[in-house]
């Protein structure tokens, strides 16, 4: 998968200038067969007032993920992609370095997606868990 897994996260990051995803510094950096990685870092830009990462940060990062990756893997250019629910169970604080969303596939239906992004830290310790329900609509 190697040059075509690089030219593919090239497309996404590409894809993140002027949108949210710019502002909080989210990078796609990973790519499997079914499931791919984001991260984002954290620090004082993404803090709720006491210190610690904002739970809607991470679930901006758990929603841009998911949507990405229905984006890569179904036909974007038959279908755009948008997020119509997702949850999150926050389980753990983090106050510096990055936190990484894996959204993986747990049904690929053809309209509606559903993914499981788990949301880490750089120890790979589990810092929340979120579900997300994509919605693929034909272009026009």
């Amino acid at each position: 998968m190697g040059e075509h897994k690089d030219k593919i996260l090239q497309i996404c990051n590409a894809s993140s200038k002027d949108t949210l995803m710019e502002t909080l510094n989210i990078e796609y950096v990973d790519l499997g067969a079914n499931f791919l990685i984001a991260r984002m870092p954290v620090g004082p830009k993404v803090y709720q007032p006491d210190g610690v990462l904002h739970g809607g940060a991470m679930v901006a990062l758990a929603e841009s993920a998911g949507s990405m990756a229905s984006y890569v893997f179904l036909d974007a250019e038959k279908f755009y992609v948008r997020g119509i629910e997702i949850s999150a169970n926050h389980v753990k604080s983090i106050k510096e370095g990055f936190v990484y969303a894996k959204a993986t596939i747990v049904h690929k239906g053809r309209t509606t997606q559903l993914w499981e992004i788990r949301i880490t830290d750089e120890q790979e310790n589990l810092v929340s868990v979120c579900k997300l329900t994509t919605i693929a609509l034909p272009r026009k």
